[in-house]
């Protein structure tokens, strides 16, 4: 990318933003050498690593990255046999746990957040165990050498506190008791020895070893004899623990030097993803969001915001070109916004070319261009000089020896800055060359005759900046399809001028100029209405895809009910049969049983047994499959243009398609809803006959809360019978709490009740009715 339109587009300022919003050194550096690309395999996978570190932000916040220094540096170093030293060998380890830490912090990421874009980074996150190990025992991020680096140097420094004590200790010693022969009462250091400050007259009293005085020559500085053997044994202890500290910088080098590569791809890789995670914060910052990438050069910015200008004060605007025209000429006002209109759309070309999401909402998409070219002066220039023209066309003469269909230009005021027919038939000329070349075009001019090219030629639009006739001022408003209008007679009239002088203006202005004003006038009334009839039916539409939603999800959630009582009735109707055919089989064996005994029992009793028990089974699946199962099997048998009615919606539709085994799309007025094969009923050419309104278990349950069976007066054998059908039937309907009045009388058929409700795996709890109720002559039962 030419580096013009990075200084024309202020594509610095944006890599500013990316580099103060890296944290390691190597990644701010990435950040401010950051150029646009113009391969799309390489914008797309860009693009892809930023969506990826964008998602991760939000869902686990950001990595556990702090400043590291650059380590090629050191690995160069190591390659040519050379030692590093503890500051190199400090930040060696900062990397190595930098990328452990990344690793931990990626372990359990949620499988939701896709990482595939930047897995070829993670790789390289593979760290040798064995010099990390060793660097975490011998060094701090800093350089300083531990003591446990090893057990030498553990040894050397336990000896030099032990040594630097004893010397403290003798020295304090002076201090306090020869006082008087010192200037001052304290403990100094003069070449790397502990000294004491003895006044001039008192310089024998200590003997030892003078090592410095003081200006005055009044003090000098001396190591008394009595510490001259530890001073001596600090300082080869101190030379000691030296040497031993190069070994091990040595040593632990070589391991380094083992590991050369392995350094320099963990540092690349959290360089990247350091610099990766700046472009998700410039995002989030932003407000952006990423964009689609065409095939044909195209771009279509929705609601597109200059990064650079304040957010509480940028008006977005649609910015759309290369689907259905390929050049734009955009008129308007002065300070109306036409050259920001301009910049924007090429700014963000180059901030999505850069990997980079852009200012505008989702949907937006972007070309991916190998040049964009602009001529664009200073929108602020009161008059332009023939130098000024003369740069103009210099750039523009550039720009037409190297366009092609790969390339977007972006020219302001074209033509602009010389005698206006002249300047506009030379901005004519200049625009058809542009357009054989295929390429993607934007300008800005105030030419009246390249508002009629824009209607003349192929594949070519006007568009305009909204100005405000009520306030005099621009809108800073993008209207594609509509020339700017001269809106001199309009402002003068506003501004008081006399009105036989704008008349007379308005007279002397040519019949064409008065028809080209005319027409723009009528557009622009025309778009108004359009665009507000447009905003009108989008807010209906969002209101009622809100609303589809939200019936969607409800009856979705009835489908589920229905297919929970189904499957509750079809479980309920084999329990039924079990039990039965289990009490029937044990029938059958007391009478084989019988049989073998010598009692008279006949072949054909036994059939006849087993064909009742038969019978009862098929009366047991009919219990769902006739009430239940049959209805909803009669339901299934629809097609494709089927009448139906949807009874979650009370509403008569049309099939339209079959989306699923049990699901199909049904037309009702207007809208398209999705529905199971459950809650549709065919409808018959006759006219469907009323219905009564089914209600769902839930309101069952609001409904016959308190439903009763009465047990009163029947036999004991008759009551349990009853009371088993009963509690069956109430679970098919789904109650949850039912009364059983079963009187006082001699107690026997309550005791048989509350013995059934001890057995049952279908009742949740039960007891005696409050007192109003019917006290002990009635049982609540509350059902599962």
């Amino acid at each position: 990318m030419n580096k013009k339109i990075l200084e024309i587009l202020e594509f610095g300022r944006i890599t500013e933003q990316l580099e103060a919003l890296a944290i390691t050194t190597p990644a701010k550096e990435r950040a401010r050498k950051l150029l646009p690309s113009g391969d799309l395999a390489q914008v797309k996978k860009q693009l892809a690593q930023t969506f990826a570190l964008a998602n991760l932000l939000r869902v686990k916040g950001q990595l556990p990255l702090t400043s590291f220094n650059d380590v090629r540096p050191s690995t160069k170093r190591l390659s040519v046999k050379a030692n590093l030293n503890a500051q190199e060998l400090g930040n060696l380890l900062l990397v190595l746990t930098l990328a452990s830490d990344v690793n931990g912090f990626l372990e359990d990421i949620d499988e939701s957040v896709d990482l595939s874009a930047i897995d070829e980074i993670l790789d390289k996150l593979t760290i040798p165990d064995v010099l990390f190990t060793e660097l975490k025992k011998s060094l701090t991020y800093d350089g300083e050498v531990l003591d446990t680096a090893s057990s030498a140097l553990a040894r050397l420094r336990h000896d030099l506190r032990s040594n630097e004590e004893e010397i403290k200790q003798r020295m304090e010693a002076y201090t306090k008791k020869s006082s008087k022969y010192l200037s001052e009462a304290i403990v100094t250091i003069r070449d790397d020895r502990y000294v004491i400050p003895v006044k001039q007259q008192y310089r024998g009293k200590f003997g030892g070893v003078v090592h410095d005085q003081s200006a005055s020559g009044q003090t000098l500085f001396i190591e008394p004899e009595a510490v001259l053997n530890l001073n001596n044994r600090q300082q080869n202890l101190l030379a000691q623990e030296r040497q031993e500290i190069h070994r091990i910088l040595k040593q632990l080098s070589a391991l380094a030097r083992e590991d050369i590569n392995a350094l320099n791809e963990i540092a690349a890789a959290l360089t990247e993803l350091d610099f990766l995670q700046a472009k998700a914060k410039l995002a989030k910052q932003m407000k952006a969001t990423e964009p689609k990438l065409s095939q044909d050069h195209s771009l279509n910015l929705l609601k597109a915001r200059h990064p650079l200008i304040d957010p509480k004060k940028v008006v977005p605007n649609d910015i759309n070109l290369g689907t259905d025209f390929d050049t734009m000429l955009l008129t308007g006002p002065n300070t109306g916004g036409k050259t920001i209109t301009l910049k924007t759309a090429g700014l963000l070309q180059l901030m999505a070319q850069a990997g980079l999401f852009i200012p505008a909402e989702e949907g937006s998409t972007v070309g991916v261009f190998g040049q964009v070219y602009a001529d664009i002066g200073d929108e602020q220039s009161i008059e332009q000089s023939l130098s000024t023209f003369s740069s103009h066309i210099n750039d523009i003469i550039y720009i037409m020896k190297n366009v092609d269909e790969n390339t977007l230009v972006l020219i302001d005021e074209i033509g602009a800055g010389t005698d206006p027919e002249e300047g506009a038939s030379l901005a004519i000329s200049i625009l058809d060359f542009l357009r054989k070349k295929k390429a993607k075009i934007m300008v800005t001019t105030h030419y009246p005759e390249l508002k009629l090219y824009g209607y003349n030629r192929p594949r070519t639009t006007n568009a305009s900046m909204e100005f405000d006739l009520k306030t005099l001022s621009p809108t800073y408003h993008l209207q594609i399809g509509i020339p700017g209008h001269s809106n001199a007679f309009a402002i003068a009239r506003r501004l008081g001028m006399r009105e036989d002088v704008v008349k007379n203006a308005q007279g002397l202005m040519k019949d064409s100029d008065s028809d080209i004003n005319k027409m723009i006038e009528r557009l622009n009334e025309q778009t108004k209405a359009a665009t507000s009839a447009r905003n009108h039916l989008q807010t209906s539409l969002d209101r009622s895809e809100k609303l589809a939603k939200k019936l969607q999800e409800a009856l979705d959630w009835y489908n589920q009910r229905v297919q929970k009582q189904l499957d509750f009735a079809q479980e309920r109707a084999n329990e039924v049969v079990a039990k039965r055919r289990k009490k029937a089989d044990e029938i059958i064996k007391q009478l084989q049983t019988q049989a073998k005994d010598g009692s008279l029992l006949k072949e054909d009793k036994l059939i006849s047994a087993k064909g009742e028990l038969n019978s009862l089974q098929r009366q047991a699946q009919n219990l769902a499959h006739n009430k239940v199962l049959q209805r909803e099997k009669r339901r299934h048998h629809v097609s494709v243009g089927d009448k139906v009615k949807v009874l979650s919606y009370g509403q008569t539709g049309t099939i339209t398609k079959k989306l699923a085994e049990h699901e199909y799309e049904v037309q009702l007025g207007i809208i398209k809803v999705k529905v199971s094969d459950r809650d549709v009923e065919k409808i018959s050419g006759q006219a469907p006959k009323k219905q009564t309104v089914r209600a769902t278990s839930a309101s069952l349950r609001r409904t016959n809360a308190h439903s009763e069976l009465d047990l009163r007066g029947q036999r004991y054998d008759e009551a349990m019978t009853n009371l088993d059908r009963y509690i069956d039937s109430a679970l098919l309907a789904g109650l949850d709490i039912v009364t059983i009045i079963h009187g006082i009388g001699t107690g026997a058929i309550r005791k048989g009740v509350w013995q059934y409700l001890r057995n049952s795996n279908h009742v949740k709890g039960f007891n005696y009715a409050p007192a109003n109720e019917g006290g002990n002559g009635a049982t609540i039962v509350k059902l599962k």
